[in-house]
């Protein structure tokens, strides 16, 4: 069952946020309090500002348009858990599971890796992703939570050349993967460099294990080049070949090297054992 639906609060509607979805949705009281919770519901006020509509008790106004984005399914999912492997207060690093998304959409973002941080990081910090990172993929994710930290990750993770820094995706590709060393191939115009290991090949079902080491982080590189050498990721949606649309995508950050902003000392994140 979905719901997708925008209404207008009109004079003698209820004027809290959750009498007023009782009156208008077919859904109960608790549905719909697990409904806001999760972020399904907006508030559109009167100078265009769209925020997500968490509180039952929250007071909205004649003229505010709600709306609501319901989907039973989706709404049903285990909520995913990531694994927080350190923390060092101007940045953290967390253990993202596959399929984990990034942000939220309009249905909801109590699945996603941004709202899960907002609700556990103690005290309450800023966000900075790094753009050479690829969000996309599991493993281990690198967050900065201040400026400084984010500008001095930023310039060991630059987009044109990683600064001693070291980042090692491990990938499951489609079809026997026959390249072992540099891989020079420009990713949107953009002069880029991996380093790409095969670990092994399993004949059924035709696919490969490969690390990559990017060297430089265009955005999405590892894919893009991966793909662009006919060896696509599996469960790709966006760059890879004719597959099966429901399998997740199989890319996984499995190290991580650089200077801790903090300290200054070489830090060395692995989830090899």
């Amino acid at each position: 069952m979905e719901i997708d639906v925008v209404l207008e609060v009109e004079p003698g509607d209820p004027q809290i946020a959750i009498d007023f979805l009782v009156a208008n949705i077919n859904l109960s009281k608790s549905r719909l309090k697990d409904l806001m919770n999760k972020g399904g519901v907006w508030r559109v006020s009167h100078d265009g500002t769209r925020q997500r509509l968490r509180r039952a008790m929250s007071d909205i106004l004649v003229g505010e348009q709600i709306e609501i984005f319901y989907d039973e399914a989706l709404l049903s999912l285990k909520p995913m858990r990531p694994q927080l492997v350190d923390d060092f207060i101007e940045y953290s690093i967390w253990n993202k599971p596959y399929g984990m998304p990034l942000v939220g959409n309009d249905w909801g973002d109590f699945n996603a890796l941004e709202r899960i941080l907002e609700q556990h990081l103690q005290p309450e910090r800023d966000i900075f992703w790094l753009s050479s990172f690829d969000y996309e993929a599991a493993g281990l994710i690198l967050i900065a939570h201040t400026r400084k930290a984010a500008a001095t990750l930023s310039s060991q993770f630059d987009p044109a050349g990683f600064n001693g820094a070291e980042v090692c995706y491990r990938c499951d590709v489609v079809g026997d993967f026959l390249l072992d060393g540099e891989i020079e191939l420009d990713v949107d115009g953009e002069p880029a460099i991996s380093m790409a290991s095969k670990v092994r090949y399993d004949e059924r079902p035709d696919r490969s294990v490969v690390d990559v080491w990017p060297k430089t982080g265009r955005l999405q590189q590892v894919r893009k080049q991966l793909s662009d050498l006919e060896y696509p990721v599996v469960g790709d949606e966006d760059f890879g070949l004719a597959q099966d649309e429901n399998e997740l995508l199989r890319m996984k950050i499995i190290e991580l090297k650089f200077k801790c902003p903090v300290s200054g000392k070489n830090q060395h994140i692995s989830l090899m054992k």
